[in-house]
């Protein structure tokens, strides 16, 4: 299956949205650091940077921004949402959200994402290409 988005294109990505599409589990508790390795490997194979993913509903004390090189991980405290700070990053690039792809089934966000003019995956796709990427 060819893909016609742009690899070097950096990404952010909504990480509970996608964690399903990949067959891991919402309620385990390495969910999140599964899917960072998973992402990471990603990055090798496909020798990318620029990749952040947001988790929300990180429990008290582990939310904050962690490098784990290529990518950025956004763990949000109680009561904060991947798809807010997605739109607040956005609005914060600007006129450079239109170098970005968001990674989301949110509809709302996909929106809100092509109205910045960023491209928009939704997470069933973009679990594809994570495992067509994985496989080739």
């Amino acid at each position: 299956m060819q893909h016609r988005y742009n690899v070097q294109m950096p990404y952010l990505i909504d990480g509970h949205n996608l964690i399903p599409k990949l067959g891991l589990r919402l309620d385990s508790m390495d969910d999140e650091m599964e899917l960072v390795g998973l992402l990471r490997e990603y990055c090798r194979l496909t020798r990318r940077n620029g990749l952040e993913v947001y988790f929300d509903g990180a429990p008290a004390g582990h939310a904050g921004t962690r490098r784990m090189s290529p990518i950025t991980a956004h763990f949000l405290p109680l009561g904060g949402t991947a798809d807010e700070a997605i739109r607040k990053r956005l609005k914060a690039l600007g006129k450079r959200a239109k170098n970005w792809t968001v990674v989301t089934s949110d509809r709302q966000v996909q929106a809100e994402a092509r109205t910045a003019q960023a491209e928009v995956i939704s997470s069933e796709t973009f679990a594809a290409l994570l495992k067509e990427t994985r496989t080739s």
